[in-house]
């Protein structure tokens, strides 16, 4: 068995559905174990207010090794 790395974080590219990143997780010989989602803001400026709106979210899949 080659030594690799245990753990590895795979974030959901743009135009990939939960789906695909789940199937290439897969691929790669690994198993989700956690899932992590953080906003992400843009700056909107208003005369001389700048205000912070939701602009979409990241989506970070924690991984494991498959044993066996």
């Amino acid at each position: 068995m080659s030594k690799g790395k245990n753990k590895m974080s795979f974030e959901i590219q743009e135009n990939e559905t939960i789906d695909q990143c789940l199937e290439r997780i897969k691929k790669a010989g690994y198993i989700p174990v956690r899932r992590t989602e953080k906003p992400i803001f843009k700056e909107v400026k208003t005369g001389s207010k700048v205000d912070y709106e939701p602009a979409g979210r990241q989506i970070v899949f924690e991984a494991k090794r498959e044993e066996g």
